[in-house]
């Protein structure tokens, strides 16, 4: 437990620091203390620092056994990481160096503690070395071949969310390396970090105009992979491959915003929202049972129908209605309350769910959109945070296999939509 407790403490301080400098980089007296003194606080120098301190922690802890003395020096090193970001941002001090520079001083921070682990028998040595493979290929080869494509190599937030997810997972392993009862997902985090690292690896070679197009793809391939485990009866996994359909369609339309897209994107993105979030949810309802199944799967698919129809027909073209803004439900987080019904209530009661979800859908009540609206008031630490907490839970779950546990996180996670999404359309209008 004085492991745990001094574990709680260096986070604790360390993302209290890095709130407090978040504010106080505003001040142009602190601007000019950090243009005064640039051998200490250019983002470079920070990097060269906190990957500096990595280094001792490595050795105090694997080497010394200076176990609670080295994880307050990573835990430091690894909050560094968001003050580089912060101070290149806000004091115009980024470069080309540190474009490159910043990932590798994240991966020499946490590569070698995830190597120590693995060798200490608290985590697959086999994956931790497939990482390192990815993390070295697209640090010194990926990067070198778009240099030479003359593309930016830069993190995306694949990459980013990755980077958070390996420092919090090296703290953890800290933690099971003295209190083995403590619930090991050490492994199934390690393949979520693996997976993103080969996703930021791709996305750099692909150009910006086709990102919404892929996500929409996606998309369409996760209804499709859901059907087919919802006729096989893997209900829980189905409803999983959704919710991962659901993060493309969140990202899609930003993309498209942002950097453009095919003159196909919006056909695309309606076939796959239609796929993903009426017929799969729909075939879920169906494969649960009762005498009414059919008939409310039916009433469901038509709500989605129409709510889609409406968006694209009807609602696109009003002046009212503010950008951001959407009236009646969305359809994603109208199937999540049918999806974590489906976990949790028997037959009758989803029944029930499912046409609640669809009055919503097709009610004139007005939500905020989660990506273009209530995420551009996120700051972009506590974004990455809040991502890197929702794939370890995610993990987690997989690891316990408690559906019901995942049934009532979903439904959580809908209502917290609802009053949050009706709260800002109030504030957008």
């Amino acid at each position: 437990m004085d492991r745990l407790l001094i574990i709680v403490v260096s986070a604790s301080l360390g993302v209290g620091f890095f709130f407090w400098f978040s504010r106080a980089i505003n001040k142009q007296s602190v601007k000019n203390f950090v243009f005064a003194h640039q051998w200490l606080l250019h983002p470079n120098a920070i990097c060269y620092w906190r990957a500096a301190m990595a280094a001792v922690a490595f050795l105090l802890y694997f080497f010394l056994g200076y176990q609670s003395v080295a994880i307050p020096i990573f835990t430091f090193a690894a909050i560094l990481d968001g003050v580089d970001g912060v101070v290149a941002r806000k004091c115009n001090l980024g470069s080309k160096l540190g474009e490159w520079l910043d990932p590798l001083c994240d991966k020499f921070t946490y590569l070698p503690a995830l190597i120590g682990f693995a060798y200490g028998g608290i985590i697959s040595s086999t994956l931790v070395w497939i990482l390192v493979a990815i993390e070295l290929f697209g640090q010194f080869f990926a990067r070198r071949i778009l240099d030479l494509l003359k593309t930016s190599g830069a993190a995306n937030n694949f990459g980013k969310i990755k980077a958070i997810i390996c420092f919090g997972l090296v703290i953890f392993c800290a933690l099971l390396d003295d209190i083995p009862a403590v619930y090991d997902i050490g492994d199934e985090v390690l393949i979520a970090c693996i997976i993103l690292a080969s996703a930021s690896i791709v996305f750099k070679f692909v150009p910006n105009h086709y990102y919404a197009d892929i996500l929409s793809t996606l998309n369409f391939c996760c209804g499709i992979s859901a059907l087919v485990l919802t006729y096989h009866g893997y209900f829980a996994w189905a409803i999983f491959i959704i919710i991962i359909g659901q993060l493309f369609d969140l990202f899609d339309g930003r993309m498209a915003e942002k950097h453009g897209g095919t003159k196909y994107g919006p056909y695309l993105d309606d076939i796959a929202d239609f796929v993903s979030f009426g017929l799969a949810p729909a075939y879920v309802i169906i494969k649960m049972g009762g005498s009414l199944a059919w008939i409310i799967a039916v009433i469901y698919i038509c709500g989605v129908a129409y709510r889609l129809i409406r968006f694209v027909a009807v609602d696109k073209n009003r002046t009212d209605l503010p950008a951001g803004i959407f009236n009646g439900l969305p359809s994603p987080a109208g199937a999540l309350i049918v999806l974590g019904g489906a976990l949790v209530a028997p037959p009758t009661i989803l029944w029930v769910i499912a046409l609640i979800s669809v009055g919503l859908m097709i009610s004139h009540i007005r939500f905020a959109h989660f990506g273009r609206v209530l995420l551009k008031h996120i700051p972009r630490p506590l974004f990455y945070f809040m991502s890197s907490v929702m794939i370890v839970t995610i993990s987690f779950v997989l690891k316990t296999k408690n559906v019901q546990m995942f049934g009532y996180l979903i439904l959580c996670s809908v209502l917290l939509y609802l009053l949050v999404g009706k709260k800002w359309s109030h504030k957008s209008s």
